[in-house]
């Protein structure tokens, strides 16, 4: 089908606007923000702390805190792109069911080179889950329990890999604690959310339900935007509209087809009015990594400003679904700093709304604001 003459790039990045719950609108809990955007990235935690602020100014870091370490409604793991991402819980084994053969097929690649069959990789595994057993423990501490009960060729590769861990990651059998970087710990999953009745999906079901999810938050999009984001071989992304004929829609683009959910294409359709959007997203934002292209989002000039070298992804000013801008912040001691280069002329209203979106800021790090333009 074509889309109604109105539903044109604006009315697109309203509906995605609206689905990652950046425009004026009911406050959601951080679990319920999670499961809207398919989770958000968590390779900095200050900066998944961030998209949940920058989606309900009023989420405390208690909060966020609450959810992952007391209630445990949000769970910490490795899974697209093999990056981290804050989940909900409960969608726990929807994710490890969808990413688990391509994620572990990557890890047995790299073992196989140093001579290490998969029987020795699932041996390791245990070695590692009865390492946990106790409790949390990090990576220096998990190496060291097993590294004296392994062959001289696993030695060998634990000498060439950051992480030793990445195959029970996979499975899902341990998710990541507390900390970052060399600080980080492990946990056991059946330790962690031992009382949860957790459902349980085939791979073809986990990754129809998770193209669902991904379709919901960043439609239209295509297959290969699905593998781009998702982390998963084309091969098996490109199979999946096939699967859910019935629940989609093939919309005519200027170069691809897409698909967006039947059931949203009314919703898209139906946005005529715009509602204005300026927010302040960290680096590593979920909204501006769910596409291939970036078109839709900055021009080529200014692609490098924002997608910079080894996966670093710039805090952006984000105005009506279109990067405006990068910033920056810094705290000192009870002074909240931040830096906002504009991409180019800004008016006076936007920047107005830019000062309010860090007087917000300040709040949320209970600090007194000083903000300058670069």
């Amino acid at each position: 089908m074509i889309l109604e003459n109105h539903a044109n790039l604006e009315a697109i990045s309203q509906f995605r606007l609206g689905r990652h719950h950046l425009l004026e609108e009911t406050p959601v809990d951080p679990v319920t923000i999670c499961r809207d955007v398919c989770g958000v990235q968590a390779q900095v935690m200050s900066s998944a702390f961030l998209q949940l602020w920058a989606r309900n100014h009023s989420i405390t870091w208690v909060e966020i805190e609450t959810a992952l370490w007391q209630t445990r409604t949000l769970v910490k793991t490795s899974l697209m792109r093999q990056t981290l991402h804050l989940i909900p819980a409960d969608e726990f084994p929807l994710y490890i069911a969808a990413l688990k053969s391509s994620r572990m097929a990557g890890a047995l690649r790299i073992m196989a080179k140093f001579g290490i069959a998969s029987d020795e990789a699932e041996a390791l595994t245990t070695l590692i889950m009865d390492a946990l057993s106790p409790g949390p423990l990090g990576r220096p501490a998990i190496t060291a329990a097993v590294r004296p009960k392994v062959s001289k060729r696993v030695r060998a590769w634990m000498e060439n890999v950051w992480s030793i861990v990445r195959v029970p990651v996979a499975e899902g059998l341990i998710c990541y604690g507390r900390g970052e970087s060399k600080e980080i710990s492990f946990i056991r999953v059946d330790r962690w959310l031992p009382k949860r009745k957790l459902k349980t999906f085939s791979e073809t079901e986990a990754q129809c339900a998770l193209f669902r999810k991904y379709l919901h938050a960043y439609g239209p999009a295509t297959p290969a935007d699905f593998s781009h984001w998702a982390g998963i071989p084309m091969q098996q992304a490109k199979t999946l509209p096939a699967l859910l004929e019935s629940e989609i829609e093939q919309i005519a683009g200027d170069r691809k087809s897409s698909f967006l959910l039947r059931e949203d294409v009314a919703a898209l359709n139906a946005r005529y009015a715009r509602t204005p959007c300026i927010r302040l997203l960290p680096s590593f934002d979920t909204y501006l990594l769910a596409h291939r292209a970036k078109d839709h989002l900055l021009s080529k000039k200014h692609y490098k400003r924002v997608y910079r070298n080894q996966g670093w992804i710039s805090p952006v000013v984000l105005v009506d679904g279109a990067v405006a801008g990068v910033w920056s912040y810094k705290l000192e001691r009870k002074k909240l700093l931040v830096e906002t280069e504009p991409l180019g002329r800004l008016s006076q209203a936007t920047r107005a709304a830019i000062k309010g979106e860090a007087e917000r800021l300040a709040i949320f790090f209970a600090s007194n604001l000083a903000l300058r333009f670069v």
